[in-house]
């Protein structure tokens, strides 16, 4: 019986560390959602009429708000390709402690891009570094896995 390349990859104890970050990155995508409703309570700033009606407000924009909205945007712009272009990259075969090690460290990065952003703001270039660091990661794998199958 042959395996496909998919449920070969399936069993590599690498894809272990690969689901595992992926689910806790695609939690923390989901928890901005909340973090921003939060923000959007705390301050009674809503962007909709009919949500700022509810409490008789006209819809207003609250800097707090915007830094968690912003931080879950550039999450939404980022998080998606790397879970993409790291699974290819996995497809390489690449050594079990790079693989793992540029998966984790991506995910610190991001949970610290959040953190320096939309938390306790923190002047650059901490947010620069921390975007920055998943950045170069996702193109290191993106490269590796052109390289790979050129």
């Amino acid at each position: 019986m042959s395996t496909t390349v998919f449920e070969g990859l399936v069993q590599q104890p690498i894809f272990r560390t690969y689901a595992f970050y992926v689910a806790l990155l695609g939690l923390k995508m989901l928890a901005m959602s909340g973090f921003t409703g939060i923000q959007r309570m705390k301050n009674l700033a809503f962007a909709n009429a009919e949500d700022a009606q509810t409490y008789k407000l006209k819809p207003k924009v609250h800097e707090d708000v915007e830094r968690v909205r912003r931080a879950h945007l550039n999450d939404l712009e980022n998080i998606p390709i790397f879970f993409i272009v790291s699974l290819v990259y996995l497809t390489t075969n690449p050594s079990l402690f790079l693989a793992s090690t540029l998966i984790q460290i991506f995910t610190v990065a991001r949970f610290i891009h959040t953190f320096v952003y939309a938390v306790i703001v923190i002047p650059q270039p901490a947010r620069a570094l921390s975007w920055g660091t998943g950045y170069f990661i996702t193109i290191y794998m993106a490269v590796c896995s052109l390289l790979h199958y050129l």
